[in-house]
C-alpha cells in the first residue's frame, strides 16, 4: 500500500492514495492552519472507524442479517504529553434492522475487534479500546 502526502500551504497538506482518492488535511487556525479539513489525528480516528464499520456491516450481510444502518459514534481521549497518542477509545455502533438479534450484532462487533479491523487493533497497542451497541427496530 502507498500514498502520498503533498503539503499545500501553512500545515495544510492533501493525501493522495494508491487507489486514487484525495482529502485535504489542516490544522486548526491556533496551530496556523486554515481549517480546510480534518486534522490528521482526527482522520486516523475516522479510519479506524470506518474500517471497524466495514467489518461489521459486512460480517452482518455475509450472515444475512436484515441490516439496514449502522451508525458509529466514536469518542477518543489523548495523551496530555508528545506523543499525544490515543489512550482510550470508545466505539458505539447503532444498528437498524427488522428483526435484527443482539446476538449477531456482537459476533459482529466482537469479530472486528479482535480479528479482522486492523485499524482498531493497532490503536489498541497504545489505548484500550473498548465497544458496545444499540439496536433499533426499522
Amino acid at each position: 500500500m502507498k500514498a502520498r502526502i503533498k503539503w499545500l500551504e501553512n500545515v495544510a497538506f492533501v493525501a493522495e492514495s494508491e487507489s486514487g482518492h484525495a482529502m485535504v488535511m489542516d490544522g486548526a487556525p491556533e496551530g496556523g492552519g486554515r481549517n480546510l479539513g480534518p486534522r490528521p489525528m482526527e482522520t486516523l480516528l475516522m479510519a479506524a472507524g470506518g474500517c471497524t464499520a466495514y467489518d461489521v456491516v459486512f460480517i452482518l450481510k455475509k450472515s444475512r442479517a436484515p441490516v439496514t444502518d449502522c451508525v458509529l459514534q466514536i469518542e477518543a481521549e489523548r495523551a496530555n504529553e508528545d506523543p499525544k497518542v490515543f489512550t482510550k477509545i470508545h466505539f458505539h455502533f447503532i444498528v437498524t434492522g427488522k428483526g435484527l438479534k443482539p446476538q449477531q450484532v456482537e459476533r459482529a462487533v466482537h469479530l472486528s475487534a479482535e480479528k479482522y479491523c486492523s485499524a482498531s487493533i493497532m490503536l489498541g497497542k497504545t489505548a484500550q479500546v473498548s465497544h458496545d451497541f444499540e439496536l433499533i427496530e426499522g
